[in-house]
């Protein structure tokens, strides 16, 4: 590993392009993989066998690449799979957006009352209530499954009337809950942050957790001395299971810049 070896981003399908935004902002000079696996998106409803094989899957096709930290981008897969990852990748350090984003809420919250809202297999593995509680067991998480919002993000729904309709059915009860902190407890979610924000009420604190593991993945490279001291601002390197065109559009809505190439590879 040397300053110059890449980042490592992995999600499902387009939601780690929120962790992607955020670490570019953070740490323009880095070079960046994202593999985006979009033939077996979502991960969410699938089982923790096969969420756990699809980690190792996705670790090895970034580990090509020889990176010098590695960022699941993916709830789920941080929820079920981290020690896979981990595993996988030997003494390159690791980062889950799960337990930055469960910090962070801890650290913003006043009333001791956090929602979470994620994949059905987040949220049944009570991973975010358990970080939680780790870090201050007084705290009440309740957590609410939201599985169409991914497939909803995926196609580009951003402001759809279906979507306003969907996130009343999902966020009406968080209304009697008095929560004043809600954790979007999966990348794709910040897509439709203004809905959602709409939705539960402008009062409530919105956590995404990629802000967080942009922070985090500073710290780290800076305490290793392995910060890229480049000037030179890079475009990260896109990888895909499928539908590169499709990603290839959606890239370009929700980053708001140029797009980078887009490469297919099998999984």
């Amino acid at each position: 590993m040397t300053t110059e070896s890449p980042i490592g981003i992995f999600d499902s399908g387009i939601g780690g392009l929120t962790v992607v935004k955020a670490v570019q902002a953070a740490l323009p000079a880095e070079r960046i993989i994202y593999f985006g696996d979009t033939a077996r998106v979502p991960y969410g409803p699938k089982s923790q066998i096969t969420i756990r094989k699809y980690a190792a899957d996705d670790t090895a096709i970034l580990m090509r690449y020889q990176p010098k930290v590695i960022i699941v981008a993916c709830n789920t897969v941080s929820a079920l799979a981290l020690d896979v990852v981990e595993k996988s990748c030997g003494k390159i350090p690791v980062i889950g957006v799960l337990k930055a984003g469960a910090k962070l809420a801890v650290q913003v919250s006043k009333n001791n009352r956090i929602g979470v809202i994620g994949t059905q297999a987040t949220v049944c593995s009570n991973a975010y209530a358990c970080a939680i509680n780790q870090l201050n067991a007084d705290i009440e998480v309740i957590s609410q499954a939201c599985p169409l919002f991914v497939p909803l993000a995926e196609e580009g729904f951003i402001n759809h009337p279906a979507t306003r309709l969907i996130a009343e059915q999902y966020l009406a009860g968080f209304r009697k809950q008095e929560i004043d902190t809600l954790v979007l407890g999966c990348t794709h979610y910040p897509i439709l942050r203004q809905v959602i924000e709409e939705t539960i009420g402008s009062k409530i604190r919105i956590i995404d957790s990629a802000e967080a593991v942009a922070l985090r993945t500073r710290e780290l490279l800076l305490e290793s001395g392995l910060l890229n001291p480049s000037g030179h601002v890079s475009v990260p390197h896109l990888l895909v299971s499928d539908l590169p065109q499709k990603f290839s559009m959606l890239y370009q809505l929700f980053m708001g810049s140029e797009l980078p190439d887009v490469e297919l590879v099998e999984v």
